[in-house]
């Protein structure tokens, strides 16, 4: 077997090479949590059922107005009621 020569090795630009021992985990975190970032992390048995995030936004709008039909079906009378469609 052959030993690969250093030129081989290392062929990564300089400006490439970050040292991770100055890595800073969540740095961002606070900043996106001020900002309103809305993040959803599904789990994996879910995640298969959709194959993006346009999907899930399907799915969740079907689920909002089918509630929001409930809802009107089961509201006691002269009780507000929030509707899917006043939600901005």
């Amino acid at each position: 077997m052959k030993a690969k020569s250093q030129a081989e090795q290392d062929e990564m630009r300089p400006e490439y090479d970050f040292d991770y021992s100055t890595a800073v985990r969540g740095k961002y975190y606070r900043r996106l949590l001020e900002e309103g970032a809305n993040v959803a992390v599904l789990d994996p048995d879910i995640a298969i059922a959709f194959r993006d995030s346009a999907a899930v936004n399907e799915a969740l709008r079907s689920l909002l107005k089918i509630s929001e039909a409930t809802q009107r079906l089961t509201a006691h009378s002269g009780a507000p009621t929030l509707r899917f469609s006043d939600v901005p």
